[in-house]
C-alpha cells in the first residue's frame, strides 16, 4: 500500500502522443498529421528534409506518413519496416475498398 508521501507513478505515454491518439480516433489520420505537425514540428523536420514528401503523404498515404514519422527519428530498421508496411497496406486497403464498394457506379460494369 502506498503512503501519502509516495512518488507518483510515471506515465508510460507522452502527453503529445495521447493527443495524437485522440485525434486519430475522432478525426482520422489527416487531422492527426496536422495536429502532430503543429505540436512537434521537429519530429517532422527530422523525418523529412523537404516539404514535398509530407505533403504527398498527407494527400495520398496518410497512415504510412504517420507510421514513418513515428519510427524515423531512431532510423527505420528491423520491425520498424513492419509498421510502415502495415500502414501502407491500410492506405491501399482504403483505396481498394472504396473502389470495390463503388464498382456498380463504373460505366460498363455488368453484374
Amino acid at each position: 500500500m502506498r503512503g501519502p508521501a509516495a512518488e507518483p507513478v510515471p506515465h508510460s505515454v507522452r502527453p503529445e502522443m495521447c493527443c495524437l491518439v485522440t485525434t486519430l480516433v475522432f478525426l482520422g489520420p489527416r487531422a492527426a498529421i496536422v495536429i502532430w505537425w503543429l505540436v512537434q514540428p521537429l519530429a517532422w523536420q527530422t523525418a523529412f528534409s523537404t516539404w514535398v514528401w509530407p505533403l504527398l503523404g498527407f494527400l495520398l498515404l496518410p497512415w504510412t506518413t504517420l507510421a514513418y514519422v513515428l519510427v524515423a527519428p531512431g532510423g527505420v530498421v528491423g520491425a520498424d519496416w513492419l509498421l510502415v508496411i502495415l500502414a501502407l497496406l491500410v492506405d491501399v486497403a482504403g483505396y481498394a475498398g472504396g473502389g470495390y464498394g463503388n464498382r456498380s457506379r463504373a460505366p460498363g460494369y455488368v453484374r
